[in-house]
């Protein structure tokens, strides 16, 4: 075969390569934090995170529902929602989801005590009407903050005050996930052992 003719062949090939290339659609990957989640219907609520500079880094807004994986093998564990959206321990406030009107709130505190080096979110409630405080986790910080409450915020609901799972998912369709994972749940460290 000479030459020329090897070129040819390689350069078919190539340029069959980027049409097959450029015709696939192999999907794309959203996250964001879980802020409802119904197992019965398979829908988890979603706020995205922020892609572009600009934008709130509570989240993009609307939220999103997304539909989970048909095969239950291609989610991990279920999303626990929430709609803590972020507390800032240097800034003393916390970011929530209000759903009524469909926008973020931002509440100021003036912290009471302040726990450092805490490994994950307290299993006691939040919300504390006797002492009329809450106390919200800090991932980010991994610290406790305990502040005092007004009335109206005491309360808000239960899970104003929590943080929802974030989840990574592969969708081609926006409205359905392919594979969900449960980023909060799942140690990286330990992925493919």
């Amino acid at each position: 075969m000479t030459t020329f003719k090897k070129w040819t062949i390689a350069l078919v090939a190539a340029l069959a390569a980027l049409a097959l290339a450029g015709c696939s659609d192999f999907g794309h990957v959203a996250q964001g934090r879980v802020i409802a989640y119904d197992a019965k219907a398979g829908q988890a609520t979603v706020i995205l995170e922020s892609a572009t500079a600009g934008q709130s880094p509570a989240g993009v807004l609307p939220p999103v529902i997304v539909k989970t994986p048909v095969d239950r093998e291609e989610m991990g564990p279920a999303p626990a929602a929430g709609k803590l959206v972020k507390v800032d321990l240097k800034a003393k406030h916390a970011i929530v989801f209000d759903p009524g009107a469909q926008a973020f709130r931002t509440i100021d505190f003036t912290p009471v005590e302040v726990r450092r080096d805490v490994k994950k979110a307290p299993s006691a409630a939040p919300v504390d009407k006797k002492a009329k405080t809450i106390t919200l986790y800090a991932a980010a910080d991994r610290a406790t903050v305990t502040f005092p409450a007004t009335d109206e915020l005491l309360a808000m609901p239960a899970d104003t005050w929590k943080s929802g799972d974030v989840v990574r998912y592969y969708f081609k369709d926006p409205n359905q996930a392919l594979r969900m994972m449960n980023v909060t749940k799942t140690d990286l460290n330990k992925a493919g052992e």
